[in-house]
């Protein structure tokens, strides 16, 4: 795993969590990874009925604000899973 520059303090694995569940309070959230690269898998039920695209979209949209800057904690989503329960 890579060393990634950041000012970010605090577990990134929680904040990645956090800002889904603010999204899709029923998510199970699942992230692994480190270094600035993670694998986030999501299982809700906002997801029933949209396409792969809205799904993802949703998920990437409740990050966004870790994925943004010179020096966001979250550098790249090397894997996104979106499953309905």
């Amino acid at each position: 795993m890579s060393e990634h520059p950041t000012d970010f303090v605090g577990s990134v694995h929680d904040a990645i969590r956090q800002a889904v569940r603010e999204r899709l309070p029923d998510a199970e959230v699942e992230v692994t990874g480190g270094g600035g690269h993670y694998t986030i898998g999501v299982v809700s039920t906002a997801f029933d009925g949209k396409s792969l695209l809205e799904r993802q979209r949703l998920v990437l949209g409740a990050i966004k604000h870790l994925l943004s800057g010179d020096r966001a904690p979250v550098h790249a989503v090397d894997s996104l899973t979106t499953r309905t329960p």
